[in-house]
């Protein structure tokens, strides 16, 4: 008895993947729950488990297909090894040249067919076009709901209703790229984007062409938390199973800020502002195939503790590519950190629809002038990128001096200062 091997529900939006590597191959023995083959999705790396035991008898996507979910991936044979398959498109290629006499005849009716049961896209109802011109937006931007997909005047209004942005110029072809020396080419590699890089990207370029981003800096003495992270570091692991790390503090710092300054915390919709009421916090991981952002929800009621906590879990998941869906999605607002790298300052592109990000960075001894004094501090860079589209500068510099005074007076935390 065969069993069918499919994608499984892969989360909410997503609809498809891309096969990233076969654990099997063709007619190896296999054990019910073992991993089988590995999807990319837009967010996250997913693992298919064996539906049943028995032998890989057939492999129906390759590495690098894209697959829409519920679709055939390979099967499964009860029992002993898997019939070779050689021996399965012996009868195919018996059978092939059969339909193949008959398809040039057969070729101009079907096209007919098509052509008369689907044809192009009908233009705009007049109506509909000179609204789409007024507000200067594209048909290709309206779901039509007329005859073949023609945009209608109710759709067009439909769809000014919920804010659908205004066309842009068409972006200029991007050149070809100039062909390698013969020496260099044959010291080139040339590797297929994942799907996550291919996605990190596109989400980046999008995030800096819709949104006014806008980077303001501030920098916090690290003196206070330092003191309070070598005080209690050993009881706060013994407690609680997990070190005290600075990631803690900056996530509730940012919380403590975000209910001060709600529009950090807001994005747009259309023509609308939609304020948050909750703090998702999502914190930047590095891994090996590229940065996701995991988030710890409702962080704003969570101790330093439980956010630790929950950090930790999130960052092994990433690295092990056990993320699921729900963990990567909900974010109001991101921290990254760059100074686990060795970066000294950055300019953190924002993680659309959010309006704010916030920039973390090396902590370095140096000179700052306190009381007429000069003293030696541990110093780190901060960094906000916002929307000016949603939050003015005002609020953005007072943001950051909250998170700056927080951090330098980290008591306020447990007060809620």
């Amino acid at each position: 008895m065969a069993t069918e091997i499919r994608v499984p529900t892969l989360g909410e939006s997503v609809s498809e993947a891309t096969i990233g590597k076969w654990f099997k191959k063709a007619g190896d023995a296999i054990a019910v729950d073992e991993p089988l083959v590995e999807l990319e999705t837009d967010k996250v790396t997913v693992e298919v488990p064996a539906p049943a035991a028995g032998s890989l008898s057939e492999i129906t996507a390759k590495e690098g297909d894209t697959v829409e979910v519920g679709a055939l991936l390979g099967m499964i044979e009860a029992g002993g090894a898997a019939a070779a398959p050689a021996k399965k498109a012996e009868p195919k290629a018996a059978e092939a040249p059969k339909p193949a006499a008959a398809a040039p005849a057969a070729a101009p009716a079907a096209a007919a067919s098509d052509a008369a049961t689907s044809g192009p896209a009908m233009a705009p109802a007049p109506s509909a076009a000179k609204l789409l011109s007024e507000a200067g937006v594209s048909a290709d931007q309206v779901e039509g709901s007329g005859k073949r997909g023609q945009v209608l005047k109710g759709d067009v209004l439909e769809a000014l209703s919920k804010g659908i942005p205004a066309a842009q110029p068409a972006e200029a072809p991007k050149a070809a790229r100039a062909p390698s020396g013969a020496d260099d080419e044959s010291r080139e590699e040339r590797v297929k984007m994942t799907r996550l890089r291919q996605t990190i990207a596109r989400r980046l370029k999008d995030a800096q062409n819709a949104a006014a981003m806008l980077t303001t800096f501030n920098e916090v003495d690290m003196s206070a938390v330092m003191e309070l992270r070598n005080r209690y570091k050993e009881l706060f692991e013994k407690k609680h199973g997990v070190k005290l790390g600075f990631m803690g503090f900056f996530t509730k710092a940012v919380t403590h800020a975000l209910k001060e300054i709600p529009a950090v915390n807001a994005e747009i919709d259309g023509t609308d502002l939609i304020y948050k009421n909750y703090a998702h916090i999502g914190v930047a991981v590095g891994t090996e195939k590229g940065l996701v952002v995991p988030v710890v929800r409702n962080a704003d009621g969570m101790s330093i503790a439980e956010i630790e906590k929950e950090i930790g879990r999130l960052g092994k998941a990433a690295r092990d590519g056990q993320l699921s869906v729900s963990d990567m999605q909900g974010g109001t607002f991101t921290i990254s950190n760059g100074g686990v790298y060795g970066s000294l300052m950055s300019t953190p592109i924002l993680n659309a629809p959010q309006s704010g990000i916030l920039g973390m960075h090396k902590i370095q001894e140096r000179p700052v002038a306190i009381a007429g004094q000069v003293v030696i501090r541990p110093m780190m860079y901060l960094a906000l990128s916002y929307d000016h589209r949603i939050v003015d500068g005002k609020e953005a510099v007072t943001f950051l001096v909250r998170v700056k005074d927080t951090l330098e007076d980290p008591e306020r935390l447990v007060l809620d200062l």
